[in-house]
């Protein structure tokens, strides 16, 4: 379950410290050398994003970045913000430069990289999994790990919700052969809702509002977070190839850059943000509602950790990466072998992008 409304309160305040602190810190940094200098003709750099699937609440920073000029503030022009169909096709599209940069499932980084997939992260959005196991709380509660046992479990065999699924299984000493599965193809909320299937993998941060809603309102799953039960590792995040870090590492730093600050506006404004997603496109016009219940999860449950509150929003702890790239070959999912921490990540970046001190000001002002 959940945690309880004091924890939620208590991560609300902390969460607004961080974000306060970040975009404080980045207006500082943005007065320094790195604002745009680096573009060769004097004009703005030209970039394009790959996103992991189609638009939620986390993908909120870009159209930000976008929407407020922070991009533009940078010298950066985003072109394209495409939509997509899952973590791995993101991934290979920015290590294959069709796309600048991306966002998607952090261990589904640490896979392609396995197969020699050039490409890096540049913050971890979600510190924490947003990934859970969803039941309709009216037909099978679902309030420890033994209950899974003896389920009819919804599984697409591929992607980041099939790593997760068999890691949380591995965790608790839990066999697939202790569930019956049905493969299903996402988008897969009616399964669960018409009772083909008795539990599912789900985002707390995409679909899971979805469901609630179809299968009654609020309170009506019953939802067991895999960061509850032994589930170690990053969510999604924002990277890059291993191309554009080595040949343009000025356009790089001013990206991250304005989309730090843009993280610490979603963080103080869910509401403004979800609003500006919903003004994205014809097709999300009447999700404001959607996006901002889903931002709300990860403000509440992924957004911020110790490492957050000591460094500032997106940074990233190599314990936490090894955790993530262990959990992954645990599950003999890493056919080239186990990249290295340093393989995966690039912190630099979102280090000097809160350079100004937004990490260890930001605990001490959440808790006044």
């Amino acid at each position: 379950m959940f945690p309880s409304g004091k924890k939620i309160r208590q991560s609300r305040k902390t969460a607004a410290g961080i974000a306060g602190a970040t975009t404080a810190a980045l207006l500082l940094a943005g007065c320094g050398g790195d604002s745009g200098d680096d573009s060769a003709d004097g004009g703005l750099d030209k970039v394009s994003v790959q996103l992991d699937y189609q638009l939620r609440g986390n993908h909120g920073m870009f159209y930000v970045a976008d929407k407020l000029g922070y991009f533009e503030d940078e010298g950066i022009d985003v072109e394209d913000i495409k939509t997509g169909t899952g973590s791995p096709d993101a991934l290979r599209i920015v290590g294959t430069g069709r796309a600048d940069f991306g966002f998607g499932d952090l261990p589904s980084l640490v896979t392609a990289r396995s197969q020699d997939v050039p490409v890096t992260t540049l913050a971890a959005v979600n510190q924490t999994s947003p990934l859970a196991m969803c039941s309709v709380k009216d037909k099978n509660r679902l309030t420890s790990i033994e209950d899974l046992e003896g389920m009819t479990v919804g599984i697409h065999a591929a992607g980041s919700t099939f790593l997760f699924y068999q890691a949380l299984l591995a965790a608790n000493g839990l066999d697939r052969d202790d569930l019956k599965e049905v493969s299903v193809t996402p988008p897969y909320e009616n399964y669960l809702i018409q009772g083909k299937v008795d539990t599912v993998p789900c985002y707390i941060d995409a679909e899971e509002p979805l469901l609630e809603d179809a299968a009654g309102g609020e309170g009506s799953l019953d939802i067991l977070l895999g960061s509850d039960h032994g589930y170690e590792g990053y969510g999604s995040g924002l990277f890059t190839s291993d191309e554009m870090v080595e040949n343009d590492p000025g356009l790089v730093q001013r990206f991250t850059n304005a989309y730090i600050k843009a993280f610490g506006y979603v963080m103080e404004n869910p509401d403004k943000t979800a609003q500006i997603l919903a003004e994205s496109a014809p097709e999300n016009r009447d999700k404001a509602d959607l996006f901002e219940r889903q931002i709300q999860a990860d403000i509440d449950h992924t957004f911020t950790s110790d490492a957050t509150e000591q460094h500032g929003l997106g940074a990233m702890d190599p314990q936490t990466w090894q955790a993530t790239i262990d959990t992954l070959a645990d599950q003999d999912v890493l056919k080239g072998g186990a990249p290295e921490v340093k393989d995966v990540h690039q912190e630099k970046f979102v280090e000097k992008a809160a350079k100004a001190g937004a990490g260890s000001g930001a605990g001490n002002d959440a808790g006044n």
